[in-house]
């Protein structure tokens, strides 16, 4: 999962602040999720999803 956020975050041309900022998380979050150090919770996914303009299925795939 973290490696299909961070390229989607990528092709959207936000940095991990950027996205923090959209979803009410701080970049240090962000990070972990893209490392896969934690894991976001369901809202965290449907925010990403949302602040990204992607499909939710497209992420957890």
């Amino acid at each position: 999962m973290g490696e299909r956020l961070r390229s989607v975050r990528r092709a959207a041309g936000l940095s991990q602040a950027d996205l923090g900022e959209r979803v009410g998380r701080d970049h240090k979050t962000i990070h972990r999720w893209e490392t896969a150090v934690t894991a976001p919770s369901l809202i965290d996914l449907l925010l990403i999803a949302d602040a990204l303009g992607t499909p939710l299925a497209d992420l957890v795939r």
